[in-house]
């Protein structure tokens, strides 16, 4: 999975979650030409540009905890996922499974005011 922006973190990434998001209802176009971009979905996510293609438009926020940092990230041009990482110290392995557990409960945490959303791939699933 590549990941998109620039992290703060300089580590790899040692697991990751798909999150599906649910659809955006039809913009309201009230002058003519293509609809304005979505909002991302969460108010904590901020303008994250890619030094390579500046009309992308991704998002994201950042959250150190003891050993590791997670990271989610949403897309403007594929708005219906929200990917969430966790990047550590690993450069020879995953992220171990004692924190498996301990990661997906930061990220529930994180996406508590969208609710439960359906994961749509993650590794290492727990």
């Amino acid at each position: 999975m590549p990941s998109l922006g620039v992290a703060r973190s300089h580590w790899p990434v040692a697991a990751w979650i798909r999150l599906k998001l649910p659809p955006l209802p039809p913009p309201m176009m009230l002058t003519p030409g293509p609809p304005p971009p979505p909002d991302p979905p969460l108010d904590i996510l901020v303008p994250n540009p890619i030094p390579t293609d500046a009309r992308k438009r991704v998002y994201s926020y950042e959250e150190d905890h003891e050993e590791w940092t997670v990271r989610l990230v949403w897309d403007s041009d594929d708005p219906e996922v929200l990917e969430a990482e966790c990047r550590a110290p690993f450069y020879d392995r995953r992220l171990p499974r004692s924190d498996v557990p301990r990661f997906w409960s930061a990220v529930k945490a994180l996406i508590a005011p969208l609710g439960p959303l359906p994961v749509e791939s993650a590794d290492p699933r727990p």
